[in-house]
């Protein structure tokens, strides 16, 4: 069974940084593509980010480029999310997400495994 554990979520000041990891145990990891999502209180789960099983590629919302990276280790079995220029409206739980297969996908019903979930709070 996959498990995925986010962490590195907390408060930070508008224009600030923050760096997210998920840890992936239970399968092989290099088959998977994985995702990021977020939702803010009282709105749908949102695509932040999708990267290939080898890294090469990725997708962004459109929200987050430019701002948001999204990378993974396919030696420590983690993805990480750099966020960058933080704004109030990136707060949200931030889920890491993770689907068998190649194609970069951005809605959340082609997700089959997710974490808890990691709160980020950007204040003004």
């Amino acid at each position: 069974q996959v498990q995925l554990v986010e962490s590195g979520g907390g408060l930070v000041q508008a224009g600030g940084s923050l760096r997210l990891s998920c840890a992936f145990s239970g399968h092989s990891f290099s088959t998977y593509v994985m995702g990021w999502f977020r939702q803010a209180p009282g709105k749908e789960r949102d695509f932040v980010a999708a990267i290939s099983w080898s890294g090469s590629s990725t997708s962004y919302a459109d929200s987050v480029k430019g701002r948001f990276t999204m990378s993974r280790d396919n030696f420590k079995n983690a993805v990480y999310l750099q966020m960058n220029s933080l704004k109030p409206e990136d707060t949200a739980v931030y889920y890491c997400a993770a689907r068998p297969g190649v194609r970069l996908l951005n809605f959340p019903r082609e997700y089959d495994y997710w974490g808890q979930g990691t709160q980020v709070t950007v204040s003004s």
